[in-house]
């Protein structure tokens, strides 16, 4: 069966999963966790690319990234980094094969809408899987560097975020506000599908938007919007 054409964007943040080889654990030890960190750290500055949130599972990763003026770094920098996580796996274990299961999926975000639903569906992961009581306990994602602060290299400031207030302290206070709120009706089964289906995370607007950039019929299934984000200042899986 063919492969369905991946949909990638320049400028604009994607939703990227990737999985462990049968689901078996890609993260045993803390160097492991840490060397994905590193790595994704110095490849998305040599690529250009930015990191917006990640969660790295035991089995699995969430990021979003933006991959700059080019659609073709996205696939480039998961490459690097699977490549050279695979190489250290296999030196430590003596052993050969594949960590991962496959090609990544990835889904392009509509900003507007989606990037801030997103954020919290990557950082809840833990939360969601029983692992944690709050996201801020769970020391592999980016919840703990805009929520409270912590120096995080990786982590790259998203305009959804920035519009959160004029100081970082206001932005942290109304970024936990939201990720602790209520989530919307099928929102998580709208995000999670979006992106194990490889299709759009936004509505009907974002879909003839880039329909017509691409000059192709894109699909976008699922509801509409999710429910409203701190970023109009509004207020307020795995």
């Amino acid at each position: 069966m063919a492969r369905t054409a991946r949909i990638v964007l320049p400028g604009f943040p994607h939703h990227v999963r990737q999985q462990g080889h049968n689901l078996q654990p890609v993260f045993v030890e803390r160097q492991d966790f840490q060397f994905y960190i590193d790595t994704l750290a110095e490849w998305k500055l040599e690529l250009g690319c930015k990191v917006y949130a990640f969660c790295l599972m035991t089995n699995h990763v969430h990021l979003i990234v933006d991959p700059g003026n080019s659609a073709e770094n996205l696939g480039r920098l998961m490459k690097r980094i699977a490549g050279r996580y695979t190489r250290r796996i296999n030196r430590l274990e003596q052993r050969s094969g594949t960590v991962w299961n496959g090609r990544y999926r990835s889904s392009p975000i509509d900003t507007d809408g989606y990037l801030m639903a997103c954020s919290r569906y990557v950082e809840l992961n833990p939360v969601r899987a029983s692992m944690v009581a709050s996201p801020g306990d769970y020391p592999w994602s980016s919840y703990r560097a805009k929520a409270a602060g912590l120096p995080c290299e990786l982590l790259d400031e998203d305009p959804c975020f920035q519009a959160l207030g004029g100081t970082r302290g206001e932005r942290e206070r109304r970024y936990r506000d939201f990720v602790a709120s209520a989530v919307p009706d099928g929102e998580w089964d709208l995000l999670r599908g979006a992106v194990w289906r490889g299709q759009l995370t936004g509505n009907l607007r974002f879909r003839d938007l880039v329909s017509k950039r691409l000059g192709r019929r894109i699909d976008c299934r699922g509801p509409g919007r999710p429910g409203s984000a701190p970023n109009s200042m509004s207020g307020s899986e795995k």
